[in-house]
């Protein structure tokens, strides 16, 4: 086991030099850690309406008008600073100096149809933002204006979509960060091995005193142990950026088993090809390839990481077991080509 554990420690010091991959893993790293400002982020490009959702923005409004109206109050439950201005000539002097971000002009509540004026900024991106936060208190006054005014609306007979928020969150973010060290994972494997063979030096770390499956091994544990090493990282990232995984052990456990079986499936391609261009290409292919095909699995791996993710009772450890299986088929199938051709080499 000496020969296991001093290639094993070789492998992962030599993946410290390959910039590529330090670079992707820099780049993991960077999401998981601001993955709430780029939940957002994206989340304005997906769903604008999220905006005021999932956003602390603090806005300063100018209130014109009916300064007891219940519309003061559903902004101070959204947070929005009130000012109040006994004109709307006041209000417009302190908006232009940059004092207040909006004016909003309420009038006394009165029956019929109740004209309010909302004055902006200029900047479209500003303003954008700041009517998405003042959407959901002003939908609320219009809901109290129905209701004062007898304008009866069921809303509860209108179905909308589910959270926008919630399903980007467990479908995208988290299913990325997950997966991705496993693709890595893959990469690495086929450049340690192709590297042994563009080289010739595998009689050379052959004649140690290490068997053929100790070398393998050691390779392809190197690989998978840098994957799961990311893969419990990125959870306690996402905790602090108040992102909450369920089933953490089972999400996990996930993740490092699909990067076995990813990384064991790239050393045969490895070993087959014996260079690394043609082994990442066709990589690549199969990747893009094996992605689509687990579509038609139920759960897919990507299926089975969102619903484990986002606590789903419906799935537990025995799905996430059952990935194991393949993973123990193509390791058997891995050493038995690899002792195959080196025989055939001797």
């Amino acid at each position: 086991m000496s020969g296991f554990s001093s290639i094993l420690k070789k492998e992962i010091k030599a993946v410290a030099k390959e910039r590529t991959i330090i670079l992707a893993i820099i780049i993991q790293l960077l999401i998981a850690s601001f993955s709430s400002v780029i939940l957002i982020g994206l989340m304005s490009f997906y769903d604008p309406d999220s905006i005021g959702e999932n956003t602390n923005i603090k806005l300063k409004v100018g209130i014109v008008g009916d300064s007891y109206s219940p519309l003061v109050g559903y902004l101070d439950d959204k947070r929005v600073r009130t000012v109040y201005f006994y004109s709307q000539q006041d209000a417009e002097e302190e908006f232009n100096k940059g004092s207040i971000d909006a004016i909003l002009h309420i009038p006394e509540n009165r029956s019929g149809v109740t004209d309010m004026k909302l004055y902006l900024p200029e900047s479209d991106s500003k303003s954008t933002v700041i009517l998405m936060v003042l959407k959901e208190p002003l939908k609320k006054y219009e809901n109290y204006l129905r209701e004062y005014n007898g304008v009866d609306v069921k809303y509860t007979d209108i179905r909308g979509k589910q959270n926008t928020t919630y399903e980007f969150l467990y479908t995208f973010i988290v299913p990325m960060l997950m997966l991705f060290p496993a693709f890595i994972a893959g990469s690495i494997v086929i450049d340690t091995l192709s590297e042994e063979f563009e080289n010739k030096t595998l009689d050379t770390l052959l004649s140690a005193p290490v068997s053929l499956n100790q070398m393998l091994g050691a390779k392809l544990t190197a690989a998978v142990f840098i994957a799961a090493v990311q893969c419990i990282l990125w959870p306690i990232l996402l905790f602090f950026n108040h992102i909450y995984i369920h089933n953490v052990i089972p999400v996990i456990l996930l993740a490092v088993i699909i990067a076995a079986f990813i990384s064991v499936s790239s050393g045969i391609l490895a070993i087959f090809f014996k260079d690394r261009e043609r082994s990442q290409f066709i990589y690549s292919i199969l990747l893009l390839s094996a992605g689509a095909v687990t579509y038609f699995l139920n759960p897919s791996p990507f299926s089975l990481m969102a619903r484990l993710a986002a606590g789903d009772i419906y799935v537990g450890m025995a799905n996430v077991l059952a990935y194991a299986v393949p993973v123990i088929v193509m390791l058997i199938l891995f050493f038995f080509l690899s002792n195959k051709m080196f025989a055939a080499k001797n």
